[in-house]
């Protein structure tokens, strides 16, 4: 996958990313294939693609199977984009919704462009999650759908009507015909407009999904459960009883907010912008160091080092403030380690006080007190950076004293199954 830095934007080839999809699909067995009789499509949200109407994608024929491939597709700009800076998101208009709208949200993508690079956006009319823009072309729709998940992640969304702020926003010029119609979470988006890689033309296709919710969806067994996911980022969430309603207006400054689940449901969420990505910037920056010392050592070696040599310190009275990538409620905070001492600063050291730290600030923003308070009696594990970390496990029983259950990474896969199985 190419990634694009450039403005502090964050962009990936989308071309890419649909020949993995491709990729992935065509390794299944045919026979397997042809009997799918329902497709789920889960993504990571916030990012935004753009493209032409009627011509976003074009078939091949490979051998005996038919994929397709990206065509006159902007690039994927995704969550992780820093290109609006807290000035630009203070300049824009405030929404009528409970989610305030933070850099990487789609609509603040759209409006950046809008003010910087007009001529951009008048090369498409058409805009969505990656995700969006795989149900629109295997679908073949015409305006694409997006889900109520999907697009209060974009922001100027509000989740009780379940509607667009479009007067505001065509109060500040912002070309509103880009954005996607609306359906529920879990609704059918159409049907496979030809055979795509040996599922069979008919098949139907959910609305695209909300990556987090998914994988909330495959763990959460009980309305007691929250759930602890740590992959990129890290996510705290439980749910909300049936019939709570957020507020018309966003709360700046709060470390919860609360994303559409299914059901008219909602998820009370806090969403760090720090968790495996905090870890691997870490062991990123050892191996740079161990290159300019004219050592080799692979990253994998590393990150297998570091972690072993975690475990043989159960403490370290070291305090790292993991919040390198800042939060969306503190956008202009800096990451720091302080209470450094000379006799804890080995490896070891340093990185359990890491550890700890990613644990900690999300404690900090949604604590063990308010889970109990809200009724949550056990946490669920999930993630790739958690499925891979022995130390972070281990703050997290120590910080949360809850009994601890792990699932895996593959979580949002397993869920957007589990939502098409139950349409039937």
């Amino acid at each position: 996958m190419i990634i694009v830095f450039a403005l502090q934007g964050k962009e990936q080839d989308v071309s890419k990313i649909i020949g993995a999809l491709n990729g992935c699909l065509t390794a299944l067995p045919r026979e397997r294939l042809q009997k799918v009789s329902r497709i789920g499509i889960s993504g990571q949200m916030h990012g935004a693609v753009f493209w032409k109407r009627n011509a976003g994608c074009h078939w091949i024929n490979s051998g005996n199977v038919r994929t397709f491939e990206a065509k006159d597709v902007s690039g994927l700009i995704t969550w992780e984009d820093g290109r609006c800076s807290t000035e630009f998101l203070s300049s824009l208009p405030k929404p009528q919704s409970h989610l305030s709208v933070a850099t990487g949200f789609g609509c603040a993508t759209i409006f950046w462009y809008l003010r910087n690079r007009s001529d951009f956006l008048q090369n498409y009319d058409a805009a969505g999650t990656i995700q969006d823009y795989v149900v629109s072309m295997i679908c073949g729709l015409e305006v694409p759908k997006m889900s109520v998940q999907n697009a209060a992640s974009w922001g100027y969304f509000n989740t009780c009507s379940k509607t667009w702020n479009t007067d505001i926003l065509e109060a500040s010029g912002f070309p509103v015909s880009l954005l996607p119609e609306i359906a529920d979470s879990g609704c059918l988006a159409g049907k496979l407009s030809c055979d795509w890689c040996g599922i069979p033309q008919g098949t139907e296709v959910g609305v695209a999904l909300g990556d987090f919710q998914c994988s909330v969806y495959s763990s959460m067994t009980e309305d007691t459960d929250a759930v602890l996911n740590i992959s990129t980022s890290a996510q705290l969430t439980f749910s909300m009883p049936e019939g709570f309603q957020p507020q018309d207006h966003p709360s700046p400054g709060e470390a919860v907010v609360y994303f559409p689940y299914f059901n008219d449901r909602y998820l009370a969420v806090a969403a760090s912008l720090n968790g495996g990505n905090v870890f691997a910037s870490f062991v990123a920056m050892l191996s740079q160091w161990v290159s300019e010392l004219g050592l080799d050592i692979s990253d994998s070696s590393l990150y297998t080092q570091v972690i072993k040599a975690a475990l043989s310190h159960g403490e370290s009275g070291l305090t790292v403030c993991p919040i390198l990538f800042g939060e969306r409620h503190i956008p202009d905070a800096l990451a720091s380690v302080s209470n450094i001492t000379a006799s804890e600063l080995s490896l070891g050291h340093v990185t359990r006080a890491l550890c700890r730290g990613i644990i900690e600030n999300l404690h900090t923003m949604l604590s063990a007190h308010r889970l109990r308070e809200s009724g949550v009696t056990r946490l669920i594990g999930s993630g790739s950076a958690l499925a891979r970390n022995d130390v972070l496990r281990q703050e997290v029983e120590r910080i949360f004293p809850f009994p601890v259950v792990y699932g895996n990474d593959v979580d949002s896969a397993v869920g957007v199954a589990m939502v098409m199985i139950k349409r039937r």
